[in-house]
């Protein structure tokens, strides 16, 4: 569950990067659930982990954090109208 939620996050960041982009802001609209789920496998794997192994699933979980916050800010910049 950590690997997964990790590549996941990997991946909505990745996405994250081409929403910056002018005019392709309304790809947030998309992170952001896709993100959403990403957190919620590492919130998964975090649970169901022994404790000395859930580094993955947390930095999973920070990542996809992480991104939710930046695509939010990006949509109340006006960036997702576009």
């Amino acid at each position: 569950m950590g690997l997964i939620s990790l590549l996941w996050g990997i991946v909505a960041m990745l996405w994250m990067v081409v929403a910056l982009i002018p005019l392709l802001g309304w790809g947030n609209w998309f992170l952001i659930p896709f993100a959403a789920l990403g957190a919620a496998i590492a919130a998964l794997g975090i649970a169901v982990t022994r404790p000395e192994r859930r580094g993955r699933a947390k930095a999973g979980l920070v990542l996809n954090g992480l991104v939710i916050v930046v695509a939010v800010v990006r949509l109340n910049l006006g960036g997702g109208l576009l």
